[in-house]
């Protein structure tokens, strides 16, 4: 589903039976294969103020969600229906409708807050619709328990503090009240000229105006995300705790770090297994390639990690592909041992079997058959140390190679000897540099990667931080407007306390502006 949706009609997202909420596997599974951005637009009202044939207009269809004409709600839970978005080029439009706040059959207002409270948490536009002027009383209904003795309500707070930004329409009444039943049948020619011209400018409006569901932080939400979200909120629901979106976002932010970490794994995977030829002819050659494919790596989990609190996942990543360097060293150590030995025996076996006969006769042989190894390729970085292990095991073979010498006098047999003996010795002096040179190696790929991971996670937390001020700086610009709104309108006391929050948030910003990361 990367570039189509195929959901004919809607269908139900977060079921309410008897009073309790429950997601709906089905819708989840479809959200779940939605990797493009969604704009979310939920509705909300009473039972029988036209919720669902404005959100039929929004999917572009005369009939999906259904519509009531009794007092009973028609509309149970939260339905949903995903549709290509008509003005925004690889995004979903995800339409919410709600069941009719005040139903009489539920008597439960308790029922009503949250799925208003959902309504508001999951969408990033909310739409509240009201027959002629907004229901006070049954918006007062709506209080949200805060703690055991306190309440507080709900609509006004939560949309004042998530959608600071507000527009306002009026619908004429459609057709006569005797054919409101029939609304979803009818024809626009046969609808009131004023009311399809509204509900025309309603949804150009919508389309165009309303924005990709955000969370703190600039992360933007695709279907995965969104599923995540109903998720974690109907628990908390259902638990008997507040839906909170910051603990909802920390949840996301747990399953997206830990995939996160994954793909990156996955992706240094992929490229050392492209890039690696075992074996390498030096160590270093292999701490380069890993270099390369450690940097991408940590590139990929920087992308797709958000809220990663203490950078634990950071450091999960930083373990993980230490531990995946160690497993291609030692491969690499493998794979040289096991073609040194190779070539060992191609290359000596044939001197072993003259040695054994006693046939061995020509003078300077095993000098010869070294530099045969030594000249070589790719034998990788145990040549050398095969090679002396190899000639120490045949310390009885050299000793028989010199006396069969018949070139040599005894004199000369015993330079030889002491000769053999100050090469072996060099030979193990150059090992014991050489491993000592290796740890080195490591050690300094081991300051490299964390260099390497500091880097780009201060890099991120200046985009993050940078971020973070744009939002803010949005905020207090739509904060400053609804003070001035507020004192026009005479309410002193919710002004003063937009005032205090004002001045909250642009302590917080200059705290943003002036700190630094070290």
């Amino acid at each position: 589903m990367a570039s189509e949706i195929h959901m004919t009609g809607p269908m139900c997202l977060i079921e309410n039976t008897n009073g309790r909420l429950m997601a709906n596997p089905e819708a989840l599974k479809i959200l779940s294969a939605i990797t493009q951005p969604v704009v979310v637009v939920a509705i909300v009202g009473l039972y029988r103020t036209g919720k669902s044939y404005l959100m039929n207009k929004l999917a572009g269809k005369k009939k999906g969600f259904s519509l009531g004409s009794t007092v009973q709600s028609h509309t149970k839970g939260i339905w949903m229906w995903c549709v290509p978005h008509p003005k925004k080029p690889g995004h979903i439009l995800v339409l919410l409708d709600t069941e009719g706040l005040g139903d009489v059959e539920k008597g439960d207002n308790q029922n009503d807050s949250w799925i208003f409270a959902l309504a508001v948490l999951l969408s990033s536009t909310f739409v509240y619709n009201s027959m002629g002027t907004i229901n006070q009383q049954a918006m007062d209904q709506l209080q949200y328990p805060f703690e055991k003795d306190k309440t507080f309500n709900l609509p006004r707070l939560c949309i004042r503090k998530f959608f600071p930004k507000k527009k306002c329409f009026v619908f004429d009444r459609p057709v006569h009240r005797k054919k409101l039943a029939q609304l979803e049948k009818l024809h626009d020619e046969e609808l009131d000229p004023e009311f399809v011209q509204q509900v025309a400018d309603f949804c150009s409006y919508i389309f165009s105006n309303s924005k990709t569901k955000t969370l703190s932080g600039g992360i933007k939400v695709n279907g995965p995300r969104l599923e995540s979200l109903v998720l974690t909120y109907v628990n908390a629901i259902s638990s008997g705790d507040l839906p909170c979106m910051e603990n909802a976002v920390l949840a996301l932010a747990q399953i997206e770090n830990s995939a996160a970490v994954q793909k990156a794994v996955a992706h240094y995977e992929q490229q050392m297994g492209q890039k690696v030829q075992l074996p390498t002819e030096t160590l270093q050659e292999l701490l380069d390639l890993h270099r390369d494919s450690e940097r991408e790596a940590i590139e990929v989990f920087i992308r797709s990690s958000f809220k990663d609190v203490d950078h634990l996942f950071q450091k999960e990543l930083a373990a993980q592909l230490e531990k995946k360097r160690d497993d291609f060293c030692k491969q690499n150590q493998e794979a040289s041992s096991d073609r040194c030995s190779a070539l060992l025996q191609d290359i000596f076996s044939p001197l072993e079997e003259e040695v054994k006969m006693g046939i061995y006769s020509k003078p300077g042989k095993l000098q010869d058959l070294k530099k045969k190894y030594h000249e070589e390729p790719r034998k990788g970085i145990q040549a050398e140390e095969i090679l002396q292990t190899y000639l120490k095991s045949k310390e009885s073979m050299t000793d028989a190679i010199l006396q069969t010498d018949q070139t040599l006098t005894e004199k000369e047999k015993e330079i030889e000897v002491e000769r053999v003996k100050a090469e072996s010795a060099q030979a193990s002096t150059k090992m014991l540099q050489e491993m000592q040179r290796k740890n080195e190696q490591m050690m300094e790929q081991k300051e490299r990667s964390y260099q390497e991971h500091l880097k780009q996670l201060t890099e991120k937390m200046e985009r993050d931080r940078a971020q973070l001020l744009k939002e803010q700086e949005r905020t207090l610009a739509l904060k400053l407007q609804e003070q001035e709104r507020l004192l026009k309108e005479g309410f002193q006391t919710e002004s003063r306390k937009m005032q205090h929050e004002i001045q909250d948030l642009q302590k917080k910003m200059r705290q943003r502006r002036t700190c630094t990361i070290s």
